[in-house]
């Protein structure tokens, strides 16, 4: 039975544990095979190379955008790769090999930036396009450093394992993306050998453009229906839980166990890392389920996400939420009767590029909540020149779920 197992950024960093939980403990009798592990950055390298992923602080893309020192901060994103090296000396990492690696990946990665640079400054190219494709190359780096390191340290336990780059950075070959994952495992045994997969995965299409910081993810699930996987397994640092234990503390919350894909759905919709809605959909469409396990507690069974689970007691099994988000009332007097009076709004917001995440109205009002970062002035001011009054607002959501929550009170009650 061939799985495919996502590796998270904080279980990343604590490799040891990975291989000891996961790749070890999880292998019946000593094998260790049918299985492919898709593996992020170790926690908080993507951050450094492009912008930290909640608080925006900017990395080297936007020093490169901005024109600024960036191969200065490309020597100290070095230092701290070869830092984190040093970290997994430990359970087998030979550091030798490991840093000539980083050093000729991120030396690769200055060249390629400085001829981009040169492209830009010629003023015949279409600048959003290049520093969409310098994004692509700074990304890649943080998968291929873990992914390197991740099959090293395996080999030295006396583990059969490759090296599955999809990063392409050696090739100029024209492959989507669900073409280079095919032609990656075309050769692969994976019965007499653990593949260890990048998470970023080049493609003509740009994993970055289609799904920004969602991409490992999304290699992780086309990698699972390119080879049919009996089941797509996240290893994450906490269980899918009934509320965020980061927030309310483990003890306060507890595993989910089961659910659905359109819970699933509604957790990604708010922003909580379930999956990533674009991730998810391939491996509903080709009935895959996902189950998301706790790193630190192999012996757990983690929490099912399949097609077709609904609770056989109707209760509240996840309360999440965000206060990230900003509520724009749209009012105008003579709305009320006027049939499709909100499709003019609609193409205002898809012309803008964004999405949604709730939407209320009345006989006079529309009101729709959006992810703050989405909302520009340019949008406001659009909206303020067509409607008679706009206001906008800082908001919060606090969004009780669940498979089966049809009985009365059950708002009241979560």
């Amino acid at each position: 039975m061939l799985t495919v197992h996502k590796i998270g950024g904080t279980s990343m960093s604590k490799f040891e544990d990975v291989l000891q939980n996961i790749v070890k403990g999880q292998a019946p009798e000593g094998f260790y095979y049918d299985r492919i592990f898709v593996v992020s950055a170790y926690n908080n390298v993507t951050n450094w190379l492009l912008e930290h992923k909640k608080s925006g602080e900017p990395g080297v893309y936007d020093l490169f955008v901005k024109k600024e020192d960036y191969r200065k901060a490309l020597d100290k994103l070095l230092e701290k790769l070869i830092a984190i090296n040093q970290d997994m000396a430990g359970i087998g990492l030979n550091l030798d090999e490991a840093e000539a690696f980083i050093r000729d990946r991120v030396d690769q990665c200055r060249n390629y930036l400085v001829s981009l640079e040169e492209v830009i400054a010629s003023g015949y190219v279409n600048k959003p396009n290049i520093l969409l494709a310098a994004r692509e190359i700074l990304a890649s780096i943080g998968e291929a450093h873990s992914a390197f390191n991740s099959v090293n340290i395996l080999k030295n336990n006396g583990i059969e394992s490759v090296f599955v780059d999809l990063c392409g950075f050696h090739d100029a070959e024209y492959l989507t993306i669900d073409e280079r994952i095919k032609q990656a495992f075309a050769k692969i045994d994976c019965s007499k050998m653990v593949p260890v997969a990048t998470g970023y995965t080049k493609g003509t299409e740009g994993i970055m453009r289609e799904f920004d910081r969602g991409y490992s993810e999304v290699t992780f699930s086309k990698i699972a229906v390119s080879v049919n996987a009996a089941e797509a397994v996240i290893h994450k640092e906490y269980h899918l839980s009934s509320a965020d234990p980061a927030i309310v503390g483990v003890a306060n919350s507890k595993p989910v166990g089961a659910t659905n894909f359109n819970v699933a759905d509604q957790l990604a919709d708010i922003g909580m890392e379930a999956i990533h809605p674009k991730a998810s959909k391939p491996l509903e469409v080709a009935g895959i389920n996902i189950r998301i396990k706790n790193t630190f507690e192999p012996e757990h069974p983690g929490t099912l996400i399949s097609n077709d689970y609904v609770g056989e007691e109707s209760r509240v099994e996840i309360i999440s939420g965000t206060d990230r988000v900003m509520a724009i009332e749209v009012h105008d007097p003579f709305m009320v009767g006027q049939v499709g009076f909100d499709m003019n709004l609609m193409k205002v917001i898809h012309r803008y590029q964004i999405s949604y995440i709730l939407k209320a109205t009345n006989a006079n009002s529309i009101t729709m909540v959006f992810w703050e970062k989405d909302i520009t002035e340019p949008l406001l001011t659009e909206l303020k020149g067509l409607y008679h009054k706009v206001t906008h607002k800082e908001a919060a959501l606090v969004c009780a779920m669940g498979t089966n929550i049809t009985y009365p009170g059950s708002l009241a009650k979560a």
